[in-house]
């Protein structure tokens, strides 16, 4: 089926067209009829089955009829991450190249300056994150009572992100009468729930199972060791042998990690760029240019990239870390073989990983294979610290609770082990109680030696004696004692100008 027989204007046809696009997608084909008849559209699709333009395009085809408003857009669309958000305008420049629309982007790391100067000047399609999309609207310079269409992209990965909130505070302010299209690739219960709140009466269209991948992606498993250093060694490896390698991108799960990986392989001579959370907005755009270009053909990145970011041509994705969430391993994997390309994804297995493995493979409803290619690290010794349980003999022999206890202060060790009898002939050695071998002592001799010693007689204080106050800074000095000599008016000291004559000025 044809995009002309979808019900699309013949402007956007043009430009599809000129994109070298000829066919529809299976979720494009089943969800812009529906658009274009205004109902509400609940869509779950694979990643890289073309979401993005089964909202786009009629969108543009509704957007030829009307005219925008000053700080009041038409058009909503949200989306989790700024990558996603301008990735989603680059397709409105591409597909809207017959149209004179206005499109403003809001996204955080950029001034609001400019973003204002667009609303202000009249937005047909506002493509925005949430936290700045309420940023701008508590700042009174937008409107939303003139939303007719609102998106709500990757709603899933609102959830984990925590956007769940504000979304349901942006669905408050937009009209009741709207239009609300949701699209994700997978689709929580939460997510299920929510809604069914936001639409009404909605179509769902769904072309593949909930967190299915891609059949054109190859998925293996690797081991590798527990030491970070172990993991680092098997992943270039495996960037240098692996067959048919062009570029890929590699995931961690902590943006810590991200540049550590990163400064690994710089210094192993592998050209390689970054992008997580923590860098700013032109860090980010920058790094994934020169990824997208081939300028740079690998791209260490956390979770922020596994989200809808069209990139074709990726080859390879290797999972330095395992995902603690099993739906984030269906959208990392689908940043390969897309759009009908075949492609590789990796995933570094260590000590440790099998629960977050048992529900990758649960969800996916398939095992992976291990990958046999290279020999396999050998297992690494435990730690004597971790691996010794309670009750296990320590390397000396003797387990934690056979150990003498540390002495405390006022407890003496306790003597060695004597020979049997040894105990018997110290007690015959010593003399027993009113011996006669003991002489006895006078009661008034003894009374002498625990006499208190007598104390010495006081000399005299002299009262005209002056001490001397003690010092507790050598540089400062306290007042002599007031009691001992009482100083009236100046003392001995007297300034020389009251020592002065005084020469009688009277008139005469």
């Amino acid at each position: 089926m044809p995009f002309s027989e979808l019900g699309l204007s013949e402007k956007v046809v043009q430009a599809v067209a000129a994109s070298g696009y000829t066919e529809p997608t299976p979720i494009q084909a089943q969800a812009i009829p529906h658009v274009l008849a205004r109902r509400d559209v609940l869509g779950i699709a694979q990643t890289g089955t073309g979401k993005t333009a089964a909202f786009t395009l009629p969108m543009l085809t509704l957007l030829e009829t009307g005219r925008a408003r000053a700080r009041m857009p038409r058009t909503l669309i949200l989306e989790p991450t700024r990558e996603l958000a301008a990735q989603v305008e680059e397709s409105f420049d591409r597909y809207g190249v017959n149209h004179r629309l206005n499109v403003a982007l809001l996204i955080g790391g950029v001034s609001f300056g400019d973003q204002d100067m667009k609303i202000t000047r009249g937005a047909d399609v506002v493509i925005a994150t949430p936290g700045r999309l309420l940023d701008h609207f508590e700042r009174g310079k937008l409107l939303l009572t003139g939303i007719e269409l609102l998106v709500i992209d990757e709603a899933d990965r609102m959830l984990d992100m925590g956007f769940i909130p504000d979304i349901e505070r942006i669905v408050k302010l937009v009209p009741f009468t709207r239009q609300t299209l949701f699209f994700s690739a997978t689709m929580p219960p939460e997510i299920q729930r929510l809604s069914d709140s936001f639409l009404h009466n909605p179509v769902k269209v769904e072309v593949a199972k909930p967190a299915s991948t891609v059949a054109t992606t190859t998925q293996r498993l690797v081991r590798v060791g527990r030491e970070p250093h172990e993991k680092r060694e098997r992943l270039r490896d495996l960037i240098r042998t692996t067959p048919d390698f062009k570029n890929a991108i590699i995931f961690c799960n902590r943006k810590r990690e991200v540049a550590t990986l990163q400064r690994s392989l710089a210094r192993h001579g592998f050209n390689v760029a970054a992008l997580h959370g923590d860098l700013d907005q032109h860090a980010r755009m920058a790094a994934l240019d020169s990824f997208r270009s081939g300028e740079v053909p690998l791209l260490v990145a956390s979770d922020v990239a596994a989200r809808g970011l069209d990139i074709p041509a990726v080859s390879h994705v290797f999972n330095f870390d395992c995902p603690h969430h099993a739906e984030d391993y269906v959208h990392r994997i689908g940043r390969t073989g897309r759009a009908g390309r075949s492609g590789a994804a990796f995933t570094l297995v260590a000590p440790g990983d099998e629960k977050s493995l048992g529900a990758i493979e649960k969800l996916i409803g398939q095992p992976i294979p291990w990958d046999e290619s290279q020999p396999a690290p050998p297992p690494s010794e435990p730690d004597e610290r971790r691996g010794r349980s309670r009750g296990e003999r320590s390397p000396r022999g003797r387990s934690r609770s056979e150990r003498p206890r540390a002495r405390g202060r006022g407890e003496t060790r306790a003597p060695a082990e004597a020979p049997p009898g040894a105990a018997k002939e110290r007690r015959d050695e010593r003399p027993a109680r009113n011996s006669p071998a003991r002489p006895e002592r006078p009661a008034a001799e003894v009374r002498a030696e625990h006499r208190p010693p007598e104390r010495r007689p006081e000399r005299p204080r002299d009262p005209d004696r002056r001490e001397r106050p003690r010092e507790r800074d050598p540089q400062q000095r306290r007042e002599p004692n007031r009691d001992s000599e009482r100083v009236l008016g100046l003392g001995d000291h007297v300034p020389a100008f009251l020592l002065r004559p005084v020469a009688d000025k009277a008139p005469k």
